[in-house]
């Protein structure tokens, strides 16, 4: 199959700018491939995440990753963590397992537009390109978006726009 098509733009870059702040990870380097045990065929182990630096007056975060190179119109979720308290800074490798053990009290996942409960790894089509997986921490103005489970990842990206005062990004690659 070819899969010639032009390179979206980096998400966030449509969108206005808010403050920022840094996201880091021992197991994702900004602009690197990740190793295959991020990827669905290799675990679907979500990376260890930590952020600082985002204004004091954080109520909250969301955390995600999404793929905008996906061979969609509107591009793929791979992860949602909705609600997690502003004074959790970190996520550990395994956070986003199907059963959420290494979530904070009170945070929660969506499902990935794969149907996954959780993290879903990288999966770009075998022979495309490699794919960017924008992990993106907003530190939001409110406690809780007031989402459940039943809503879509794209809710969560339309209701964290309402409310996002920064924004960490970090990104990694992955090709099959």
């Amino acid at each position: 199959m070819d899969f010639t098509r032009p390179t979206p733009p980096d998400p966030y870059s449509l969108l206005p700018v808010p403050a920022t702040f840094e996201l880091t990870s021992a197991d994702v380097t900004e602009g690197d491939p990740m190793a295959a045990d991020h990827a669905a065929d290799g675990g679907n182990t979500s990376p260890a995440l930590a952020w600082s630096g985002f204004p004091p007056e954080t109520k909250s975060f969301v955390v995600s990753c999404f793929d905008p190179d996906a061979p969609t119109p509107s591009g793929y979720w791979h992860w949602h963590v909705l609600d997690v308290p502003a004074s959790v800074t970190s996520l550990p490798r395994g956070a986003g397992s199907p059963d959420g053990d290494g979530l904070p009290a009170g945070a929660f996942q969506l499902t990935s537009d794969g149907g996954q409960i959780g993290f879903e790894g990288a999966g770009p089509p075998p022979g495309d390109h490699a794919h960017r997986y924008v992990f993106a921490v907003h530190a939001l103005d409110v406690d809780t978006l007031g989402l459940t489970t039943e809503n879509t990842n794209v809710h969560a990206a339309f209701n964290v726009y309402f409310h996002v005062i920064a924004r960490a990004t970090l990104t990694g690659t992955y090709r099959r």
